[in-house]
């Protein structure tokens, strides 16, 4: 952190995954309590929100792995620094004028702005990192944008609530932090190109095949993509339904789901922090997997504990007399801090499951071709995001509570677990090689 290949690229991420949550929570809250236009019910206003933020991933992702591998990245980062820039420019005008379409337009150039750095940021870091360092840096990589995601929905909140500043202040905190964003990306060290000379396909179907079935040829790295990605489809069941578990389950405001999503945030950044204390990595060391195996039992276990939870919590008759739930009357039943504790080490036990995975996708990705493998990357998280959503619509009407979707889900990871381990036995012999360097270093 306190090395220029790494802190001034830090900061660039974090600020930027400050500014996009804060842009997208703002106007979700904006366009649902304070500007209503017909032909964007309330209602619906999150979930196309959240399509239109997601969709530059699905759309432009193919595109924006070759211009990274054709570009310096450092002056890739800038550019997009400029134009964040401008698109919160833009933005703040149309906070100001309450203009419903150029608040969508704002959040869908957000979606662009995320999409360029959440191909570069995983491309830049195996150029300045050694083999042993990815672990910890994307560690912190990890903790910082979770840390961000919480900073950006909880100010949002803040500064629209009653004599929170409004308006105004909202407008001055996005150009702030995008300037912020701009100054820090200078900083950053020049990064060239390792194949400046590829022909961009502006097919993006024809691209994302391209790029899988060159990754289809290694399973280790087709296993860390597709373990990546059902780490996002997992993750965005209990996110999607945290507001209906606080507002059908608990009778609570939401404070309630504002406090899980915290506990979540908190959650994931520690579990990604820890990694690299719990695979003792050394300098040169392999990237290695001992951890993905017990993070991926973690999320399972204690997200089936959740359901159980909820199911009780549910099922008490004295929820039932429940009108008004606050924080306070929460965190006095012993059954809720159950289940937030089984929170706490789920989020935990995913950033010990996803932080691995990035490392071993950087590092076993041929470099002239990593941005593409990384976009790649991009567009199955995406995917298996919608599905996820579709999933829960599905099982919803299908009329399971959310416990039960909860189970549902925790049981279907466990079974691509007992899948996984028994298609890449890889995975068990890393996590047996992490026990035993465990056992020897624990006392030091």
């Amino acid at each position: 952190m306190g090395q220029r290949r790494f802190a001034p690229f830090f900061w660039a991420v974090f600020l930027g995954a400050v500014n996009d949550n804060l842009l997208k929570f703002a106007v979700v809250l904006i366009l649902t309590y304070q500007v209503q236009v017909s032909w964007l019910p309330p209602q619906v206003v999150g979930p196309a929100l959240g399509a239109l933020f997601i969709l530059p991933s699905v759309l432009l992702s193919a595109t924006t792995g070759q211009w990274a591998d054709r570009s310096d990245l450092a002056r890739l980062m800038r550019l997009a620094k400029s134009a964040e820039v401008g698109m919160m420019a833009l933005a703040a005008w149309a906070l100001w004028t309450r203009h419903a379409p150029t608040l969508l337009l704002a959040v869908l150039l957000s979606g662009v702005h995320v999409t360029v750095f959440s191909t570069v940021k995983y491309t830049y870091l195996p150029r300045h990192l050694s083999a042993g360092e990815l672990t910890g840096g994307n560690g912190l990589l990890e903790m910082g944008t979770f840390t961000a995601i919480l900073l950006g929905t909880v100010c949002g909140g803040v500064l629209l609530a009653p004599g929170g500043g409004g308006t105004t202040a909202l407008m001055l905190t996005l150009l702030g932090l995008a300037v912020a964003g701009r100054l820090a990306v200078q900083a950053v060290p020049s990064t060239p190109p390792l194949s400046p000379g590829i022909k961009l396909n502006w097919n993006p179907l024809a691209e994302t095949w391209r790029n899988l079935d060159r990754i289809h040829h290694d399973p280790v790295l087709l296993m860390c993509l597709l373990g990546i990605s059902w780490m996002w489809c997992f993750g965005a069941v209990f996110l999607g339904l945290f507001p209906l578990l606080s507002k059908t389950i608990l009778h609570a405001p939401e404070d309630i789901a504002s406090l899980l999503l915290v506990v979540t945030s908190l959650g994931v950044a520690a579990g990604a922090l820890l990694c690299e204390w719990l695979t003792h990595a050394q300098e040169g060391d392999e990237p290695q997997l001992g951890l993905v195996l017990v993070g991926a039992l973690g999320m399972g276990v204690f997200g089936l504990d959740i359901a159980w939870v909820v199911h009780g919590i549910a099922h008490d008759p004295g929820m039932a007399q429940v009108q008004a739930y606050s924080v306070h009357d929460f965190m006095a039943r012993p059954l809720h801090w159950r289940g937030l504790f089984d929170q706490l080490m789920m989020s935990m036990s995913i950033g010990l499951f996803s932080v691995p995975l990035y490392a071993q996708m950087q590092y076993r990705a041929e470099a002239s071709h990593r941005a593409r493998v990384v976009a790649a990357n991009n567009i199955l998280n995406a995917v298996l995001i919608l599905l996820s959503a579709l999933m829960t619509w599905l099982l919803s009407a299908c009329g399971l509570g959310v416990g039960a979707i909860f189970a549902v889900a925790c049981v279907l990871h466990l079974l691509v677990v007992l899948m996984t381990l028994r298609w890449q036995p890889l995975l068990w012999q890393h996590t047996v090689v992490w026990l035993r360097r465990w056992r020897r270093q624990a006392p030091e």
